[in-house]
């Protein structure tokens, strides 16, 4: 009997980023719909007040499902880390110190 193959996960992850990177696969994406209608998904730094934990993979998990759906119905969806809109409680700790 013939043993089966146990797949090396992490090394054909590897192989699909590089992939992506060189032909630039995330950026063509962006720009096969830039003429589309614009999906904006507003989000805030993940550790603005506090430590982070498990609690953040799962609302990491739904945001990037949410823009990955919207980018899957021809939406453009740029993306763009939130430090912009969680200004008071980044100020509130920088006061407190």
């Amino acid at each position: 009997m013939k043993k089966a193959v146990q797949p090396d996960f992490p090394a054909f992850e590897a192989e699909i980023l590089k992939t992506w990177e060189s032909e630039k696969t995330f950026q063509a994406s962006l720009e096969a719909r830039k003429q589309g209608q614009r999906f904006s998904f507003y989000d805030g730094p993940p550790f603005a007040n506090g430590k982070p934990h498990y609690g953040h993979i799962l609302a990491a998990t739904i945001k990037d499902s949410i823009t990955r759906y919207k980018t899957m119905r021809g939406y453009y969806v740029p993306r763009r880390l939130g430090w912009d809109t969680h200004g008071l409680p980044v100020e509130y700790e920088v006061e407190k110190n």
